[in-house]
């Protein structure tokens, strides 16, 4: 027997929708960017994500800009420093997790090169840093310079990184050609490169990365501002 067709339900009858928040457009943004990338979270997107209009998104988000650094804000609330070791070894693994983050979401870390974040959780990473180089005796006036240069390299690694494993998916690797032309250098040429050779090359992401942060370290602290 046919069934009868639905009666629609008018707009009274419809269950109320959750009160749009700022949580909530951040929650929604993360689950686009893990699930379709970070081309797809665009306020239209998560407006649509979230049953409500574009432009009532505008009440807590500026634009698509200031959506992407809050995201990445949100996704820095478990970087902190952890509680034991000296004040470098606390430094370099504070480091090693804002790295991760990066990793983890490159698409991020390439937006975050042209947008300035200044969420709570990135001042609270940069509040950590400057108090770690201040313990370690090093000036204030340093550490203000250098917590940018800490910050800015792993982002730069983890978007270099990231558009490399793109461009790798059609061709070889980058480093696998560097090295040849490095194995076939003539000395009286380029005699340097030829002298070091494949050391240029060397290890692996992870080791070049870490110690380039230390050398950071090292520099901001024996750099003094004029």
């Amino acid at each position: 027997m046919p069934q009868p067709p639905a009666r629609p339900l008018s707009r009274r009858e419809r269950p109320a929708k959750p009160a749009l928040t700022r949580a909530g457009i951040i929650a929604a943004g993360l689950a686009i960017l893990e699930s379709e990338g970070i081309d797809k979270v665009t306020m239209r997107r998560i407006a649509a994500a979230l049953d409500t209009g574009a432009a009532s998104l505008y009440v807590y988000v500026q634009n698509t800009a200031d959506l992407h650094a809050q995201l990445l804000d949100e996704l820095l609330a478990d970087v902190r420093p952890p509680a034991e070791g000296d004040w470098r070894t606390r430094l370099m693994k504070l480091l090693d997790s804002f790295s991760d983050v990066l990793f983890a979401h490159p698409e991020i870390a390439r937006i975050s090169m042209s947008t300035q974040t200044s969420g709570p959780n990135y001042l609270r990473l940069v509040d950590a840093i400057l108090g770690l180089l201040r313990e370690g005796g090093v000036s204030d006036k340093q550490a203000a310079w250098g917590v940018d240069c800490l910050l800015a390299y792993p982002t730069f690694i983890a978007a270099e990184q990231g558009s490399r494993t793109k461009a790798q998916r059609a061709t070889k690797p980058d480093l696998a050609d560097l090295a040849t032309s490095i194995s076939s250098a003539d000395p009286d040429v380029l005699p340097n490169v030829a002298a070091v050779g494949l050391d240029i090359v060397s290890g692996s992401p992870e080791e070049r990365r870490r110690w380039g942060i230390a050398a950071l370290i090292t520099g901001i602290e024996q750099t003094p501002r004029s």
